[in-house]
């Protein structure tokens, strides 16, 4: 009797695209003093994405795309520049991307009789604070070119902003599976349009610093 020869395990090539302050601060709001451990959360999340897109298939990490912003002019924000760059960014398939974040142009306003308010009473300073510029754009721009180099097969994308939906709309229409990582009920706009999502919060116990 002739015996077929085993047929090759499928695999997913999944790389992860993380809206770093999103994501944090969607950790605190679940538990305020909590602490990741970035060391596991790229295999637990592809292991995570396969399940849903295929759990007979052979999950390959590929990369985890970090995604953040500091302010220059802030003692604190240099240090977690020094963070992101000297240790984030060399953990194995690990890449990080920062950007400055910039002055607001208006200054905030007075709720009562809409009057802006351009220097603190109390110190004289400049009331004017910071926004994040880029990040959104530069995580769109690499979900999209890695896809055109085919670099992946399956996209977890973890950020609660809507403002993704259009680019997990696209890139399903080209055959790519857009996987949420989410914190319901926050981002379930999102979680609607791309193919399937998992719950972070259910994983937090696997990627807390202890």
């Amino acid at each position: 009797m002739t015996v077929s020869p085993a047929q090759p395990q499928p695999q997913l090539r999944v790389r992860i695209f993380v809206d770093f302050w999103n994501f944090s601060l969607s950790l605190r709001r679940e538990n305020n003093t909590f602490m990741v451990d970035w060391r596991p959360v790229g295999p637990l999340f592809t292991a995570e994405a396969a399940k849903l897109v295929d759990p007979n298939a052979q999950p390959i990490f590929e990369a985890i795309h970090v995604y953040g912003s500091f302010d220059p002019n802030k003692p604190q924000d240099n240090r977690l520049k020094n963070w992101f760059t000297n240790t984030l960014d060399k953990m194995p398939g690990t890449h990080v991307a920062l950007v400055e974040r910039q002055q607001k142009r208006a200054y905030p306003k007075c709720p009562h009789c809409q009057t802006e308010v351009s220097q603190c009473a109390s110190c004289g300073g400049d009331m004017r604070g910071t926004e994040e510029k880029g990040v959104d754009t530069r995580i769109v721009a690499d979900m999209i070119s890695l896809a055109w180099a085919k670099a992946y097969d399956v996209a977890v994308l973890v950020s609660s902003d809507r403002d993704f939906v259009p680019v997990a709309e696209f890139l399903q229409t080209k055959g790519i599976k857009v996987v949420h990582g989410a914190f319901p009920p926050k981002g379930i706009h999102l979680s609607q349009k791309c193919w399937a999502n998992f719950s972070i919060t259910n994983l937090m116990p696997q990627i807390e610093r202890k």
